[in-house]
């Protein structure tokens, strides 16, 4: 991979570690729900005049937007609103890698021996972060918290799994999966967060959570898509996946300066299992060359 496609994978990282400290600005204005609506509009709005027609069926593209935007943000806001603070967010939500593993057996796929050493690494440390919860101290995390997080996890791994019958994941589809998110994101704001909530919202908000509301729709959805597919089109997921691990490194980092988060020994310890987990699953074997 050469130096400037190098440049690429990592600038991808960082945007998505500044994606959680984004969340949090976010969160000082708007509710979960409703912000999720937002990022999603945000992120159709710019492409619109861009969308070809879709090349796969609505139904399937109902479910993935359900699961992978819908599901996923819906949970990880809420986990952030409830108790999680953004750098413990990032390293639970990645654990969508291992889970992706575990559902995959159900579609009749078989890890490798190196993939199953991963997932029993990260479900042990994500064992330690789960009892490191509770409790009344300061920026203590909430089991409710915590559950919520590992729901969007899971969210995110059901539609890796249906995503892999969309095909191709273009700036086109990513513009189709944003454009079906806000309604039903919108609708679930209206019922539970309500009218009154929205509209005071909206016409409260700071002008540092509507910057963040951008960048999660510019740079986290449309930028960092762009250049992670066009680094999958050209090179095997498995030269490009290992630079998704510096995501909840840079997030812990962006959080422990922006935010003061505190990692306590076990909290930490399960962290850092849960990153040697997915490094475990995604980092590419190497092999041998060929004898003559």
């Amino acid at each position: 991979m050469p130096p400037h496609h190098i440049a690429g994978a990592i600038l991808v990282a960082v945007i998505w570690g500044f994606n959680f400290a984004a969340i949090r600005i976010g969160l000082d204005s708007f509710p979960p729900l409703l912000m999720t609506a937002l990022r999603f509009v945000g992120a159709a709005i710019p492409v619109l005049w861009l969308a070809r027609p879709a090349n796969a069926p609505w139904r399937l593209m109902l479910a993935v937007a359900f699961t992978w935007y819908v599901g996923q943000f819906v949970f990880l806001f809420s986990a952030m609103a409830e108790s999680v603070p953004p750098g413990l967010a990032a390293v639970i939500v990645h654990t969508q890698a291992p889970l992706t593993i575990v559902f995959a057996l159900l579609i009749g796929e078989r890890p490798t021996a190196k993939q199953a050493t991963g997932v029993g690494v990260a479900v042990l440390g994500l064992a330690l972060v789960g009892a490191s919860v509770g409790g009344a101290s300061v920026g203590a995390v909430t089991v409710i918290g915590f559950g919520l997080a590992l729901m969007s996890a899971t969210s995110w791994a059901v539609g890796n799994i249906l995503s892999k019958r969309l095909g191709k994941i273009d700036l086109n589809m990513v513009a189709w999966l944003s454009l079906l998110a806000p309604l039903p994101s919108l609708a679930l704001s209206l019922w539970l967060e309500g009218p009154s909530v929205i509209v005071t919202s909206i016409a409260q908000a700071s002008w540092a959570s509507w910057l963040a509301i951008a960048y999660l729709a510019i740079m986290a959805t449309l930028v960092a898509y762009l250049i992670w597919g066009s680094l999958l089109r050209l090179y095997p997921a498995s030269a490009v996946t290992p630079f998704a691990l510096l995501v909840p490194v840079i997030s812990a980092i962006v959080s422990y300066i922006f935010f003061d988060e505190r990692f306590g020994p076990l909290r930490l310890s399960g962290m850092a299992l849960i990153v040697a987990g997915l490094a475990v699953i995604a980092w590419p074997t190497t092999r041998s060359p060929p004898r003559a």
